[in-house]
């Protein structure tokens, strides 16, 4: 799964371990010498394990975790 140029905001992200609904897509995080994504960042979770970019309660999640990307939907694995 190739991580330039996708567009990921508006998209809502699902994990697909319990179902739960996480949110959309608020940023993403990249690689400044690539342009490669690294990670998708959704706003307002309390998991502070994938927190690891944020003072706040944001998930990061990272692009290994990124199951399937839809027209509408991120599937992640977390």
């Amino acid at each position: 799964m190739e991580g330039k140029g996708l567009d990921f905001k508006h998209k809502e992200v699902i994990n697909i371990t319990d179902g739960r609904r996480l949110g959309y897509v608020q940023d993403v995080c990249a690689n400044l010498e690539t342009g490669v994504i690294t990670a998708i960042i959704v706003p307002g979770g309390s998991n502070k394990l994938l927190s690891f970019f944020s003072s706040s309660n944001d998930i990061v999640i990272k692009w290994e975790d990124i199951k399937c990307i839809g027209e509408d939907l991120i599937l992640v694995e977390i």
